[in-house]
Parts: structure tokens; sequence; C-alpha cells
């Protein structure tokens, strides 16, 4: 006999503003029993040191997580020369240290420079990127270090926003970037080029794919609400469903085709996609008035066929 699954089921996205200290999947489980739901999921781990964005899947919404995962991001961060860790951030045992008072804004500006556009990585050894089924950093922890293959990112902006000279230089920046961007590894390669090394002290995703910083809560602010609300009054925190597939083009249906198309078989429309959208897309279908259905995939001639359901049968 399966196992019922304990919890509300609730649907949704919640933009968390994730607190420095906890992992993600510890503030995911915070939140988790907060809204006392059924199922949930983050959609892309930040370090403890780190603050900021992280949204949170909750029943249907997690059949769409893989489309945030492989959005583009944006952080601040601040970066320390002169000092490296075996982390690359400011909670790993010190390495080395080398005075940086060498280190100018000019030449800064120029090692920047060459981190714009596509480059490639060695992720750290201490990233979530998973070897035989274990993270990298469980490997770190024991000592064991594995080679680690180059990975292709794009960066699309790499903007210092104030640097502060001294023996050990400070220089605070943003970044947009591909999904997979490892910023620890941005630093410690500017501190190689720069010749003094560098970590990272301070780290914010400010944005994460169509979600920014404004509209992000609080694990505090969710915490004070519960103390005087039951769980599903935090309903009203959550965005809809189909809040992470804003840039895909809205598509609605007749009851007669969304009948079809919930039971999996390609529907005829016409004369409602834009010219931008062709064969391989996605859009999202809704059944008139609203109702999000799910994602369909363009056909070569022009059907929609179901690539990803919500639960809407029988509706």
């Amino acid at each position: 006999m399966a196992r019922s699954r304990r919890g509300r089921a609730v649907d949704g996205i919640l933009v968390l503003d994730k607190p420095e200290g906890p992992t993600s999947n510890q503030a995911l489980q915070s939140v988790k029993r907060l809204f006392d739901a059924a199922k949930a999921g983050h959609t892309g781990s930040l370090d403890p040191l780190a603050t900021g964005v992280l949204p949170i899947c909750f029943g249907e919404a997690t059949k769409f997580t893989q489309f945030l995962l492989e959005a583009d991001k944006v952080y601040t961060a601040t970066f320390r020369f002169g000092v490296t860790t075996t982390t690359g951030d400011a909670q790993g045992e010190v390495l080395e240290r080398r005075a940086a008072d060498g280190v100018s804004a000019q030449a800064a500006e120029q090692a920047v420079a060459g981190f714009r556009g596509t480059i490639a990585q060695i992720p750290s050894m201490y990233s979530a990127l998973k070897q035989g089924g274990r993270p990298l950093y469980e490997l770190a922890r024991q000592g064991i270090e594995v080679e680690r293959a180059p990975r292709q990112v794009k960066i699309y902006e790499f903007r210092i926003d104030d640097f502060r000279g001294g023996e050990h230089s400070e220089l605070d920046v943003l970044i947009h970037c591909s999904k997979g961007t490892y910023i620890r590894t941005l630093a410690e390669d500017l501190g190689q080029v720069l010749g003094c090394g560098a970590h990272v002290i301070r780290l914010r995703r400010i944005a994460s794919g169509p979600f920014g910083e404004a509209e992000a809560v609080s694990l505090d602010h969710i915490h004070s609400l519960r103390e005087s609300a039951p769980a599903k009054e935090l309903d009203t925190l959550l965005r809809p469903t189909d809040a992470a597939l804003v840039d895909r083009q809205p598509l609605e249906l007749t009851d007669s085709l969304s009948w079809y198309f919930l039971r999996g078989q390609p529907v005829t429309v016409s004369g409602v996609l834009s010219a931008e959208v062709g064969e391989g897309d996605m859009v999202r279908v809704f059944r008139a008035p609203g109702e999000f259905l799910g994602l369909g995939e363009v056909l070569e001639d022009g059907r929609i066929k179901p690539h990803r359901l919500v639960r809407s049968i029988g509706h």
C-alpha cells in the first residue's frame, strides 16, 4: 500500500529571500513546514553564505522547476583580494595570504573584462555538483579531490560597482550570468589573474529567471504570519504555477479543445501564435477563462502537443 503524503495540497511559487546561514534545502524544509505543504522543491542552490532570491515551487509547480533551474541569474557580490580559502568564500579555511595593495581599480577592470562573454569554469570541489551520485562538497570535506571537467558558461554582464584599495583590496560587483555559473570560481579565477588570490565575502542573488528581490519574502516574515494565522493563509504569498513560464506565449483553448489536450492529444489552433513561435517551442496553455493547463509543444504542422500538464483532468 502506498504511503499517504503528509501535508496540504498547495500549488504555486514562493519567491523566498533566503537568509545567510541555512542551506537551500534547510530553507526549503522550513518553508514547507510553515505552509504544511505536501510537496515542495527549490530551484537552484544558494551557498549558506549567500542570501537572496530562492524560488520555491509547491505541488503542481514542481513540474516546471527545470525552467527556473535553467534560467539566467543575477548576483551582487564582494570579492576580497589577497586571501584564498578552501571553499572560495569566507566560510572556508585560509590557504594563503598575499598582499593585494598593488591591485588598482584599473587593473581590476582590465581583469574583469576578460571574464565577460562565454568562458570556461572548473567547478569548485565545494560545489553541489554531483559525481557518482554524491555532491562534490561531501567528497571535499573528506579530503577527496576529483577531476572536474571545465564547463562553458555565459557572463552577460560583469560590472564593478565599487573598488576599495588596501592590503586586502575589495571589489563590489554585479554579475548577470547563465545557469551553472559559480561566483566563487569567478572570484578565485579573477584573483589568480591579478596574482594575489581572492575569495567571496558577500553574495546575494537579486534575480532568478523572472523573479527579483523586490518580490521576495523573508523567512522571518513567513514565521511572523504563521504565528497568528493557519497555514492556508500563507497561500496569499504564492505566485501562480505558470509564473515561472512568463516568457512563453500564452494560448487559450476552448473547452472542447482542452478536453483533447488534457488527454494527451495534439490540438489544432489557428491564427493565435506569434510569428516568433515555431516548431519545438513551448507555449503556456490555458482553458477559458484563464485556467492554466500546462505546457504545449508546437509541432511541425502547427498543432500543439501536450508537453507537461498540471492536475486539471476531470475538472
